[in-house]
Protein backbone atom coordinates (compact mmCIF):
# COMPACT_ATOMS: atom_id res chain seq x y z
CA UNK A 1 0.00 0.00 0.00
CA UNK A 2 2.76 2.67 1.08
CA UNK A 3 4.57 2.14 -2.18
CA UNK A 4 1.88 2.40 -4.70
CA UNK A 5 0.78 5.51 -3.03
CA UNK A 6 4.71 7.01 -3.38
CA UNK A 7 4.52 5.66 -6.39
CA UNK A 8 1.09 7.70 -7.21
CA UNK A 9 2.46 10.90 -5.05
CA UNK A 10 5.76 10.98 -6.96
CA UNK A 11 3.69 11.32 -10.22
CA UNK A 12 1.54 13.85 -8.92
CA UNK A 13 4.19 15.83 -7.38
CA UNK A 14 5.57 16.01 -11.59
CA UNK A 15 2.29 16.74 -12.84
CA UNK A 16 2.40 19.44 -15.71
CA UNK A 17 -1.74 18.29 -16.75
CA UNK A 18 -3.19 21.63 -16.31
CA UNK A 19 -2.05 25.17 -15.87
CA UNK A 20 -2.04 24.93 -11.84
CA UNK A 21 1.38 23.69 -12.01
CA UNK A 22 3.06 26.96 -13.22
CA UNK A 23 1.53 28.88 -10.40
CA UNK A 24 1.61 26.56 -7.64
CA UNK A 25 4.49 26.21 -4.66
CA UNK A 26 4.27 22.88 -3.99
CA UNK A 27 1.32 19.93 -4.86
CA UNK A 28 -0.47 18.96 -1.62
CA UNK A 29 -0.99 15.26 -1.99
CA UNK A 30 -2.12 14.18 1.90
CA UNK A 31 -1.69 13.94 5.10
CA UNK A 32 -2.95 11.63 8.04
CA UNK A 33 -2.42 7.81 8.25
CA UNK A 34 -2.54 5.85 4.87
CA UNK A 35 -3.98 2.49 5.84
CA UNK A 36 -7.23 4.38 7.61
CA UNK A 37 -10.55 3.60 7.62
CA UNK A 38 -11.79 7.02 7.17
CA UNK A 39 -10.80 9.28 4.36
CA UNK A 40 -11.54 13.06 4.59
CA UNK A 41 -11.62 14.64 0.56
CA UNK A 42 -11.37 18.61 0.67
CA UNK A 43 -11.83 20.84 -1.70
CA UNK A 44 -8.65 22.23 -3.14
CA UNK A 45 -5.52 23.72 -1.40
CA UNK A 46 -5.52 27.29 0.00
CA UNK A 47 -1.99 29.51 0.29
CA UNK A 48 -1.19 28.03 3.89
CA UNK A 49 -1.48 24.51 1.80
CA UNK A 50 0.36 25.45 -1.28
CA UNK A 51 2.98 26.49 1.58
CA UNK A 52 3.72 23.36 3.44
CA UNK A 53 2.66 21.10 0.71
CA UNK A 54 0.05 19.79 3.16
CA UNK A 55 -3.41 19.58 3.23
CA UNK A 56 -5.90 21.63 5.87
CA UNK A 57 -3.02 23.68 7.74
CA UNK A 58 -4.61 26.85 8.15
CA UNK A 59 -6.93 28.31 10.03
CA UNK A 60 -9.58 25.64 8.71
CA UNK A 61 -7.29 22.84 9.38
CA UNK A 62 -6.93 23.87 12.99
CA UNK A 63 -10.48 23.78 13.47
CA UNK A 64 -10.94 20.59 11.42
CA UNK A 65 -8.21 19.04 14.28
CA UNK A 66 -10.45 20.25 16.82
CA UNK A 67 -13.29 18.71 15.12
CA UNK A 68 -12.14 15.16 14.86
CA UNK A 69 -10.49 15.42 18.91
CA UNK A 70 -14.04 16.56 19.93
CA UNK A 71 -14.67 12.44 19.45
CA UNK A 72 -11.54 11.41 19.74
CA UNK A 73 -10.18 11.24 16.41
CA UNK A 74 -7.22 12.69 15.02
CA UNK A 75 -5.31 13.00 11.59
CA UNK A 76 -2.03 11.46 13.33
CA UNK A 77 -4.03 8.13 14.27
CA UNK A 78 -7.25 7.59 12.76
CA UNK A 79 -8.02 9.72 9.06
CA UNK A 80 -6.44 10.22 5.44
CA UNK A 81 -6.55 13.65 4.50
CA UNK A 82 -6.65 14.64 0.40
CA UNK A 83 -8.44 16.99 -1.55
CA UNK A 84 -10.07 16.89 -4.88
CA UNK A 85 -7.06 18.64 -6.87
CA UNK A 86 -3.41 18.53 -5.64
CA UNK A 87 -2.48 22.40 -6.87
CA UNK A 88 -3.82 25.59 -5.80
CA UNK A 89 -5.89 27.63 -7.55
CA UNK A 90 -5.16 31.40 -7.68
CA UNK A 91 -6.74 33.32 -5.61
CA UNK A 92 -8.17 30.35 -3.81
CA UNK A 93 -10.81 30.02 -6.81
CA UNK A 94 -12.67 26.91 -7.22
CA UNK A 95 -10.97 24.56 -9.58
CA UNK A 96 -12.26 24.57 -13.16
CA UNK A 97 -13.24 21.35 -14.76
CA UNK A 98 -10.49 21.08 -16.55
CA UNK A 99 -8.44 20.89 -13.60
CA UNK A 100 -10.47 18.23 -11.33
CA UNK A 101 -10.72 16.25 -14.59
CA UNK A 102 -6.75 17.06 -15.13
CA UNK A 103 -6.42 15.70 -10.91
CA UNK A 104 -8.80 12.87 -11.02
CA UNK A 105 -6.47 9.94 -11.61
CA UNK A 106 -4.59 10.79 -8.47
CA UNK A 107 -8.12 11.15 -6.16
CA UNK A 108 -9.10 7.72 -7.77
CA UNK A 109 -6.05 6.11 -7.08
CA UNK A 110 -6.38 7.31 -3.19
CA UNK A 111 -9.16 6.13 -2.65
CA UNK A 112 -8.43 2.44 -4.85
CA UNK A 113 -5.29 2.19 -2.77
CA UNK A 114 -6.98 3.15 0.52
CA UNK A 115 -9.62 1.31 0.49
CA UNK A 116 -11.79 3.36 3.08
CA UNK A 117 -14.91 2.23 4.45
CA UNK A 118 -15.98 6.12 5.46
CA UNK A 119 -15.55 9.30 2.85
CA UNK A 120 -16.55 12.68 4.44
CA UNK A 121 -17.07 14.99 1.59
CA UNK A 122 -15.65 18.56 2.83
CA UNK A 123 -17.42 20.94 1.06
CA UNK A 124 -19.58 21.36 -2.19
CA UNK A 125 -16.40 21.20 -4.40
CA UNK A 126 -15.60 17.38 -3.15
CA UNK A 127 -19.29 16.52 -3.05
CA UNK A 128 -19.50 17.19 -6.92
CA UNK A 129 -16.35 15.61 -8.04
CA UNK A 130 -18.05 12.25 -6.51
CA UNK A 131 -21.62 12.41 -6.07
CA UNK A 132 -22.38 15.32 -9.13
CA UNK A 133 -24.73 17.96 -8.63
CA UNK A 134 -26.98 16.47 -6.21
CA UNK A 135 -27.74 19.93 -4.40
CA UNK A 136 -26.06 22.52 -1.77
CA UNK A 137 -23.96 21.54 1.23
CA UNK A 138 -26.65 22.76 3.47
CA UNK A 139 -29.33 20.20 2.16
CA UNK A 140 -27.71 17.42 2.06
CA UNK A 141 -24.33 17.51 4.78
CA UNK A 142 -25.01 15.12 7.48
CA UNK A 143 -26.60 12.49 5.44
CA UNK A 144 -25.06 8.82 4.53
CA UNK A 145 -24.95 8.09 0.53
CA UNK A 146 -23.42 5.41 -1.10
CA UNK A 147 -20.14 6.01 -3.51
CA UNK A 148 -21.24 2.85 -5.55
CA UNK A 149 -17.97 1.10 -7.54
CA UNK A 150 -15.92 4.59 -7.56
CA UNK A 151 -15.28 4.43 -3.97
CA UNK A 152 -15.40 0.43 -3.35
CA UNK A 153 -18.75 0.62 -1.62
CA UNK A 154 -17.65 3.24 1.10
CA UNK A 155 -20.57 5.25 2.73
CA UNK A 156 -20.36 8.62 1.87
CA UNK A 157 -21.12 11.73 4.27
CA UNK A 158 -21.12 15.68 3.26
CA UNK A 159 -19.72 17.90 5.91
CA UNK A 160 -19.26 21.73 6.26
CA UNK A 161 -16.24 22.65 4.90
CA UNK A 162 -14.39 24.32 7.98
CA UNK A 163 -13.67 27.54 6.32
CA UNK A 164 -17.32 28.03 5.86
CA UNK A 165 -17.63 27.41 9.89
CA UNK A 166 -14.91 30.03 10.35
CA UNK A 167 -16.96 32.64 8.42
CA UNK A 168 -20.52 31.54 10.48
CA UNK A 169 -19.19 31.24 14.32
CA UNK A 170 -23.01 31.12 16.27
CA UNK A 171 -22.79 28.15 17.95
CA UNK A 172 -27.08 28.35 18.79
CA UNK A 173 -29.20 25.33 17.45
CA UNK A 174 -29.62 24.92 14.15
CA UNK A 175 -26.47 26.95 13.35
CA UNK A 176 -24.07 25.27 11.12
CA UNK A 177 -21.20 24.72 14.05
CA UNK A 178 -24.25 22.79 15.61
CA UNK A 179 -25.04 21.03 12.51
CA UNK A 180 -21.25 19.96 12.35
CA UNK A 181 -21.22 18.62 16.00
CA UNK A 182 -24.07 16.29 15.52
CA UNK A 183 -22.59 15.46 11.86
CA UNK A 184 -19.30 14.27 14.04
CA UNK A 185 -20.84 12.07 16.64
CA UNK A 186 -22.69 10.36 13.54
CA UNK A 187 -19.52 9.76 12.09
CA UNK A 188 -17.64 8.92 15.28
CA UNK A 189 -20.96 6.39 16.04
CA UNK A 190 -20.31 4.67 12.01
CA UNK A 191 -16.66 5.03 12.48
CA UNK A 192 -17.05 2.59 16.02
CA UNK A 193 -18.99 0.12 14.32
CA UNK A 194 -16.26 -0.66 12.06
CA UNK A 195 -14.07 -1.70 15.03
Amino acid sequence: MFEELELIKSKCLNCQKCSLCKTRSNVVFSDGIPNSKLMLIGEAPGYNEDVQGKPFVGKAGQLLDKIFASVGLSREEHVYICNTIKCRPPENRNPLPEEKLACEEYLKAQIDIIKPQIILLCGNVAVQSILGNIGGITKIRGKWFNGGDYVHGAKLMPIFHPSYLLRNDSRVKGSPKWLMWQDIQEIKKAYDSLN
